[in-house]
Formats: C-alpha cells, sequence, structure tokens
C-alpha cells in the first residue's frame, strides 16, 4: 500500500520528538546530535526548537553545552550556520566542504577575491586566528593590506567556506549575544577534523531523524549533489508515495499510525523539521509555503495543527512584558487554541520566567 501524506506526517514528527517530547533520559545534546545538528543562522533558534522537542529543557543547559564546547556553530548543510555537536563538527564538516566551496563560488563575493591565491589567503587566516578569535572586521581590517587588489568582504567570507571557523560563545549564549568572533574548529576542539564523514552512516543517521526519504530530500538537506549513489548498497527498506515516489527507509524503523492524534505545536524558526526534503508537503501544506519561507531566505516559526503547518508565531517583548504572538491561517478550534496557549505560556515561562506572559491570536 503506498504511503499516504498523513503517515508520512506522523513518522517525521515521531523522529523529531514532535508527537511526543522526549523523556528526561534525552538531553539536549542528545537531541542536537540525532537532528544532525540545528540550524542557528539565528543564534538563538535552537532554544525554542530543543524546548518543543524535551519534556524538560532550561535554556542554560544549551549555554553550557556551547561554552564547555560539547557543541558548536559553524558554516554546516546548505551553507547556513548549523549548532552541531563537537564530534559531528569534526566528522561532517569535510563531508559539505566540496558543497561550502561550489557554494562561495557562486554567490556574489567570488568575485571579490581578484585573484587571491587560495593557498595564501587560508595560510594567512590560519595564521591570523591562531595569534586570537577574530571578528569578521578585525580579519578584514588585518586581511586588506596582503590582498590589496581584494574586496576585504570577499575574504573573510572566502575563509568561511574554505577553513572551519566556529563561531564562539557568547554569541548563541542565550541572554548573552555578542557580535560574530571566529576561532579554528581543530584549535576550539583540540581535535582534528575526520578526513570525511562515512557516508552510508550519515545516509543512516539523515533517515532515522527525517525518513522516509528519496536522495532528493538528502540532498535538499545537506545541499550536496549527486548522492543517489549514497544510497546504494544500503540495507533499506523501499516504499512508494501515493504520487508515484519511491523513499528509502531503515529496515528496522518503524511507521507511525496516520491516524494518532497530534497535539498543537511550536516550531522554532528556520528548523530544519521544514527544510529537509525535496518535497515539504509532509509538514507544509504548499498554499502556506510562501507565507511561511520568504524570497529573502526568512523561515518563520510555524505553529502545527493535527501535525501540519497551520500558521506562524514569533516572539513580541516589551518593558516588563513578553508576548508569543500568533498568526493563524485557517480557524482554530476551541481546543487547539487553548493547547497553543497552553504551550505558549509553557514557552515564555522557560524564556522568559521574569517577564508577564501574554499570549495573543491573529487571523492572517
Amino acid at each position: 500500500m503506498p504511503l499516504s501524506q498523513r503517515t508520512l506526517n506522523r513518522t517525521l514528527l515521531t523522529r523529531q520528538h514532535l508527537l511526543h517530547r522526549a523523556g528526561p533520559a534525552t538531553t539536549a545534546e542528545d537531541v542536537v546530535a540525532h537532528l544532525l545538528g540545528m540550524q542557528s543562522q539565528v543564534p538563538t533558534s535552537p532554544y525554542p526548537g530543543l524546548w518543543t522537542r524535551l519534556g524538560t529543557f532550561d535554556v542554560a543547559e544549551l549555554g553550557r553545552l556551547l561554552t564547555e564546547r560539547r557543541v558548536v556553530r559553524l558554516a554546516m548543510m546548505r551553507s547556513t550556520v548549523h549548532l552541531v555537536t563537537a564530534q559531528d563538527a569534526l566528522r561532517l564538516r569535510p563531508w559539505v566542504e566540496p558543497m561550502l566551496r561550489r557554494s562561495f563560488a557562486g554567490s556574489q563575493w567570488a568575485k571579490g577575491l581578484a585573484g587571491a591565491d587560495e593557498a595564501a589567503l587560508t595560510a594567512e587566516g590560519r595564521a591570523l586566528l591562531r595569534e586570537k578569535p577574530r571578528t569578521p572586521a578585525e580579519l578584514r581590517a588585518a586581511l586588506a593590506p596582503r590582498f590589496p587588489a581584494a574586496d576585504p568582504a570577499a575574504l573573510v567570507n572566502a575563509l568561511r567556506s574554505w577553513l572551519p571557523l566556529v563561531q564562539l560563545p557568547p554569541r548563541g549564549v542565550w541572554g548573552a549575544g555578542g557580535e560574530t568572533t571566529y576561532g579554528l574548529l581543530d584549535e576550539w576542539l583540540g581535535a582534528e577534523p575526520a578526513e570525511a564523514a562515512d557516508c552510508a552512516e550519515t545516509v543512516r543517521r539523515y533517515l532515522a531523524a527525517f525518513g522516509p526519504a528519496a536522495p532528493a530530500d538528502l540532498q535538499k538537506w545537506s545541499g550536496l549533489t549527486g548522492l543517489k549513489s549514497a544510497f546504494a548498497g544500503l540495507d533499506l527498506r523501499t516504499y512508494t508515495t501515493e504520487d508515484g515516489r519511491e523513499l528509502y527507509d531503515l529496515p528496522e524503523a518503524e511507521l507511525a499510525d496516520p491516524d494518532v492524534p497530534v497535539t498543537a505545536r511550536f516550531v522554532a524558526d528556520f528548523d530544519n523539521v521544514l527544510l529537509s526534503h525535496a518535497d515539504r508537503t509532509r509538514i507544509v501544506p504548499e498554499a502556506y509555503r510562501t507565507r511561511v519561507m520568504t524570497v529573502n531566505g526568512i523561515v518563520r516559526g510555524t505553529i502545527l495543527v493535527d501535525g501540519f503547518v497551520a500558521g506562524t508565531w514569533r516572539f513580541v517583548r516589551a518593558k516588563g512584558t513578553a508576548a508569543v504572538e500568533v498568526t493563524h491561517f485557517a480557524p482554530l478550534s476551541p481546543a487547539d487554541r487553548g493547547s497553543l496557549t497552553s504551550e505558549a505560556l509553557r514557552l515564555l515561562a522557560t524564556t522568559d520566567p521574569d517577564a508577564r506572559p501574554e499570549v495573543t491570536f491573529t487571523a492572517g
């Protein structure tokens, strides 16, 4: 029997800890590892992303993981900043490097190098960062005299793609702020990156978090191309969707009951649950896609109703007050409105415990 959209939806939610939150034995670090990282283009995005997946979550827990160097933030999948475990930074950064190089070569910055030699630029960048961590502005100022014909901003963007550069805390620590400051991954972690990730193992881990899926889905998640061969030779179960697509899954992985009820949920902005399939309709109705994912690359925080995106949400903070503002695309039932209200108040108790909480609903 072909896989229905609801089966794919419930299965994805289950594997993402969005159907049922993970229990007390599961840590924030465990979830980051299971998800193969969390997009962190906005440094605070992983906080509500973890909160919505864990039965118990304290924002200080993720802050400690960052300062203790157990998780790091750096350019990874799709050439976007991701929060990944230290082990995955060392494993996956070499795996995605071809994509990072291709992404830079096709960017507006490539022409600004004005023929700057890669070997010379990376050697200079390493030397500067071995002296001390530096902000992009500090790197621009230091590199400009060495490569006078090049655009200093292009030089820094090239280094971001050609070298594994970590964005060091306190950036990314809740409530701490701080500007981007780069350090070398090997120096920060005291370990060298792997030669390359085990592609077969990466496929299995991706399926464990996002499956059933096709090679095109893995390519959408990673930004890499030519991954069809990565599925070849693996012991995988094959399914067909209602529209005739072939999907693969781990042989031991279970499919969820398509009729299982789903509590309304908040999903963080830029969450990979929305970004990691070529066909996103298993969670984002096509009619709503452009309202959630804008042409300038913004991916808004979303609400899930009956497991599917049904609106957006955001924090609104004023003096003494913290609000969750919900914009719903279709009318909400009293039960769903009540569930979202309870969830929002629980979220605010975690993120803004000293503020007066408010929850607002607007039809959009």
